[in-house]
This record gives C-alpha cells, sequence and structure tokens, in this order.
C-alpha cells in the first residue's frame, strides 16, 4: 500500500475518506457496489491507479463485513466495509453486530439516496423518513450517524475511527447521501493528523499492580486464564507465567497464543474445552486465578461457573470495564493496558529482588502428580483408520499436516467445537511482542454467525500473504455463505476451505438429541461441494477417510494461486463436545418448565 500523495484541493467527500483511511494504513475496502455509493467507488478507481486502496467485491453485503472483520483481526487495523443505500445497508446488520460482540474495529460506510429525495419514495431510499437504516445500525454498532452535509464529514469521520478503536473497540457507521459524497471539501484540504489522533496513553495503575503483587507473594498456587486480547502482551505474560511457574489455560477465544507442549499449559476452560484446564481451577491449591482480557461470557466461563472461575479466588486483568462488570466477585481489578501492566509487573519483581525486599518467590515447581496433563476427550478417536473420517481424526491430520504458520478460523456449529477441543495449533515463535495477530486460532463464539469463517477467511488471507489460511466450516454455513468463495477466486486466495460434510445442521442435530428434544428440522441435501466449488473456479477434493487427508500435497494446496475445498465427509454420528451449550439448554428448559406449572 502506497502513501496517499499531498493533499489537493477541492477534494470530493470520497477523496477525503479514502485520504484519511490511507493515513492508517487501510489496504482494501469490502463490499458491493450500486448506484447510491458510485462515488465512492469512483475514488477507489483513481486510489487504485495510483497504488493506494482498492476496492474487493463480495458476493453478499454481510459476506464484506465478515471479510472486513477478518482482515482487521489479522492486522489489528481498522476493517472497512461499504454498501449501497436500502438493502445493501441493511445486509451488514448480522455481520456488524457480531463485530460488535467481539470488539473487532471496523468503518461501515453506506450510502443514502440524495437529500431532496427523503420522504419521497425514493428507490431504495432508508432515511429517518423511511427504513431508517442510521437508527437501525445504532443498535449493533458504537456509533451510527448521518453525514447530512460536507461540512460534518472530517469531524463525524474522526469521530468514527476514534470510536472504532475506544476502549471497547468495535463497529462504527457513516451513512452518507449520493449528493453529499459527490460534494467538495469547502475549506481546501484535510486537516487532521488521524494516526497521530489514535495514538492512546499506556496507563498503568501502580496501586494495583502492588496488590496484585502482593496477591502473588500470599498465593500458594498460581492459575493464569488468557482471553483472545493478549495477543500483544502474551510474551511478557508467558515469562511472567514462567517465573512464577503458574498453569496456563485459555478461553475458546485464547486459544492458539500458547503452544499446546508447554509444560504449564492444561488447556481451554469454556465451550468444547477440556477437563485439565477444569481440574486445574477447582484444584484445592489453586488459590489464585489470574484472568486476563476476557469477557467472561457464557462460553468463555465455562456457563459462568462460580466453583471454577467466578469466585473470590479471581483476580481480573483487562483494558475493557465492560469486561470487568462481568466479574464483581473477582478480589481485584486491575485495568490498563495489558502489555504495560504485565511489563510493570515484572519490572517491580525484578526490581523487588535486586533489592532483597519482599518480592513473590517462585512457586513450587509444577509436577506430574499436581495436576492431570492437557488431555483431549476420546483421545484415541483421534487415531482412528475408520471411515467415514472421525471428526476427531481431520482435527488431528490438520495439526499434524499443515505449517506452523497457518491460520486457523472456525466456524459456527459443530465446527467451532471440533476445533477448540481437538484442533491444537502449535505457536513456535519466542516470547516477544507479537502484534494483536498474535494468535493462530480466530473464531466468533459472541454472537456466533454462520459463515462468519467463510468471509473472515478471505479477508485474513488478503492481510496475509506469508502463509496459508484455514477456513474450518460445516455444510450448513458453506450452503449458507459458501458464494463468497468465488472472492477468494477472484483474488487468487491459498485459502482453504474445510467442510465437515455431514448432510444435517449437525449442533441442532446433536443438541436436541443429548437435550431430550424433538429431533427435527435439521436434515440438510447431500452436497458434492467439491463439484460445487470446480463450477466456481476453485480446486475441490472430497475426503471419504484418513487416507484421503494423508494423500493430499499440502505444500501445493498451500502455495497455489487459488483456493481450495475440501469437502470432508465426516462420521455424522460422532458427537461434538458441547455439553456446555446442552446444559444452558436444559437449564432454560427446566426454567420454563417451572414458570408454566
Amino acid at each position: 500500500m502506497s502513501t496517499h500523495p499531498p493533499p489537493q484541493t477541492g477534494l470530493d467527500a470520497s477523496d477525503i475518506i479514502l485520504y484519511y483511511l490511507e493515513q492508517i494504513g487501510c489496504d482494501y475496502i469490502f463490499g458491493i457496489p450500486g448506484g447510491a455509493i458510485e462515488p465512492l467507488y469512483d475514488a477507489l478507481a483513481r486510489s487504485s491507479r495510483r497504488g493506494g486502496i482498492r476496492p474487493v467485491v463480495a458476493r453478499h453485503e454481510n459476506g464484506a463485513v465478515f471479510m472486513a472483520d477478518g482482515y482487521a483481526r489479522q492486522t489489528g487495523r481498522l476493517g472497512v466495509c461499504c454498501a449501497t443505500t436500502g438493502p445493501g445497508t441493511t445486509n451488514m446488520i448480522t455481520g456488524l453486530a457480531d463485530a460488535h460482540q467481539n470488539n473487532v474495529p471496523l468503518l461501515a460506510i453506506s450510502a443514502q439516496t440524495p437529500l431532496p429525495t427523503f420522504g419521497r419514495g425514493a428507490f431504495q431510499e432508508s432515511s429517518c423518513t423511511g427504513i431508517d437504516t442510521v437508527n437501525m445500525l445504532q443498535h449493533c454498532t458504537r456509533y451510527s450517524t448521518l453525514v447530512s452535509h460536507i461540512d460534518q464529514l472530517q469531524h463525524k469521520l474522526i469521530t468514527a475511527v476514534m470510536t472504532a478503536f475506544h476502549s471497547p473497540r468495535g463497529p462504527v457507521h457513516l451513512s452518507i447521501p449520493l449528493d453529499v459524497m459527490r460534494q467538495k471539501l469547502p475549506d481546501g484540504t484535510p486537516r487532521f493528523d488521524l494516526p497521530k489522533l489514535l495514538q492512546t496513553p499506556h496507563i498503568v495503575d501502580p496501586e494495583k499492580t502492588t496488590a496484585l503483587l502482593e496477591d502473588i507473594a500470599r498465593a500458594r498456587r498460581v492459575a493464569i486464564v488468557l482471553g483472545g486480547g493478549c495477543g500483544e502482551a502474551i510474551g511478557a505474560i508467558l515469562a511472567f507465567a514462567e517465573r512464577l511457574d503458574a498453569y496456563l489455560i485459555t478461553t475458546p477465544h485464547g486459544k492458539g497464543l500458547v503452544n499446546p507442549d508447554h509444560p504449564r499449559y492444561r488447556g481451554v476452560i469454556g465451550f468444547a474445552g477440556h477437563s485439565s484446564a477444569r481440574a486445574v481451577l477447582t484444584a484445592a491449591e489453586v488459590d489464585l486465578i489470574i484472568a486476563v482480557e476476557t469477557n467472561l461470557s457464557e462460553w468463555a466461563s465455562g456457563g459462568w461457573s462460580e466453583t471454577a472461575l467466578l469466585n473470590e479466588r479471581l483476580v481480573h486483568i483487562d483494558s475493557v470495564s465492560e469486561n470487568l462488570t462481568r466479574s464483581p466477585m473477582a478480589r481485584l481489578h486491575v485495568r490498563g493496558h495489558v502489555l504495560a501492566i504485565f511489563e510493570e509487573i515484572m519490572a517491580q519483581m525484578e526490581a523487588a529482588g535486586a533489592n532483597d525486599k519482599q518480592a513473590p518467590k517462585p512457586l513450587p515447581p509444577i509436577t506430574a502428580e499436581d495436576t492431570p496433563r492437557f488431555s483431549l476427550d476420546e483421545e484415541t478417536k483421534c487415531l482412528s483408520d475408520a471411515t467415514p473420517i472421525k471428526p476427531q481424526r481431520l482435527m488431528h491430520e490438520l495439526n499434524q499436516r499443515f505449517p506452523a504458520n497457518t491460520r486457523f478460523f472456525a466456524d459456527t456449529g459443530n465446527s467451532v467445537a471440533w476445533a477448540v477441543h481437538y484442533l491444537q495449533p502449535k505457536e513456535r515463535r519466542s516470547h516477544n511482542r507479537r502484534g494483536v495477530n498474535g494468535g493462530l486460532f480466530r473464531t466468533s463464539i459472541e454472537f456466533s454467525s454462520m459463515g462468519w469463517a467463510i468471509g473472515a477467511a478471505v479477508g485474513a488471507a488478503l492481510a496475509y500473504p506469508d502463509g496459508p489460511v484455514v477456513s474450518i466450516t460445516g455444510d450448513g454455513s458453506f450452503l449458507m455463505s459458501g458464494q463468497e468463495l468465488s472472492v477468494a477466486v477472484a483474488e487468487q486466495l491459498s485459502v482453504i476451505f474445510v467442510i465437515l460434510n455431514d448432510h444435517a445442521l449437525g449442533m441442532v442435530k446433536h443438541g436436541q438429541r443429548l437435550a431430550g428434544a424433538e429431533s427435527i428440522a435439521h436434515q440438510l441435501p447431500e452436497t458434492d461441494f467439491a463439484a460445487l466449488a470446480r463450477a466456481m473456479g476453485a480446486e475441490g477434493i472430497i475426503i471419504h477417510s484418513p487416507q484421503d487427508m494423508q494423500a493430499l500435497d499440502i505444500e501445493t494446496l498451500c502455495s497455489r494461486q487459488g483456493p481450495t475445498v475440501l469437502d470432508v465427509r465426516i462420521d455424522a454420528e460422532e458427537v461434538p463436545p458441547m455439553s456446555l451449550r446442552v446444559q444452558g439448554l436444559r437449564r432454560e428448559n427446566e426454567r420454563r418448565r417451572t414458570v408454566v406449572g
């Protein structure tokens, strides 16, 4: 991406938007063109010619949001998507809601019909006098506003981008009428330095860090629970854990930040998690639990488990105040920039040790007798040679066959359950600053939109040319959003789409069985996704058995210019590790019976 040339006078609104987005390193705008948003695409054509921001044409506006989401998660930069007025804008709602619940910084730009047409029944009108999209999107963004004249544009754009990166991060929305988008900037050139405005101080509360050190000094054994926001700080956190010989556990979002072979790692707590993680958190000798950058939602806290996590042993460290409201029972809250907090803690520990002052001493070394080592349920099935291939064996093959720098995206449904529990990407980098994109595993379990991993993998692949991207999805999700495969074809991206094909909405099917509900409405037609992929210009391969997986030339798949679909015919009777979800359904059923009774 090139630097924007010196600003010219007489720029129109669309050029101004691109000028500021180029300032902060945006490479792409994901969207679908239309008449009302044509000026933005005119500006993108000018930008593309000079090597600046270029458009990526999605197949559905929701897919465009998912692509911007994947791009943002991979780069740590702002993801940008756009849509025309009316249905183009309403099609973005689910993706923006997903980004809102997962704190992903996105800018959505939508068009409106010209201002003089408001209230007159214009084609696809979505103004305040019609289908009010600005108001609709207020409920799934951090900021949603109409730019009603050119003099507002710079201030509202700056406000939107700054809000997207404020704590909590999230999506923002600017709605711009067609005539305003064509207007020229009246006062000449853009006025603001956006990168400078986005710089935030790394705040640390020394009183709270001192209190934390006192808690550590009194502890018999410490467990650290890592959330998805620990990417930038993971090196410092691992050094801290090793100094204390503390256990390491992740939430589903934090998975992929710690090598599963790490001697202190005990697995995932929460949805599709590991019994070894729960054993640590319920062990009598673990009297201090430090949760870092996690919202402690249902799926990240073992169904709000008071026994394992949400109790007086908890210390919650987070940069997001909203997350801290989920842990009122914690003995201590430490709010601030997480990397700065752990660097300060380590510095204080070093200083105390150097001055022979009382400092936290390393805890007794972890031994094999302390708690069970990290382990998987039904681990023998990871090596099963049965046909059709068992999902456990499929995850094992993905672990073993793909390069260490692979980015995995797991979709909602059975896909995420199998991946959270059995997929174990191995982080082999040293303890250094890795940036916010430090993790090898991404999911979207808060809002849990089906098809998210399809678009997100495309956006991530555009931002990550140095390694393969794997989207683990289901046949239900692919039938819902699989058209975005053709974007990967058009962009010649080496994304590997692994489709768990069991001709069913698998989580629905198994959830009904486990919860004792009626077995209904989960069936899907048997579909040849490999043939569908070839029809769209991608490589398509059917996988029936472990031998089929082993016959794949992974190096070629990862290096080819274009996507590959692996249509994996899994054993449809294998039950995914989703007991947490089933417990939630049972609790709700019991509550309803009580109310009715």
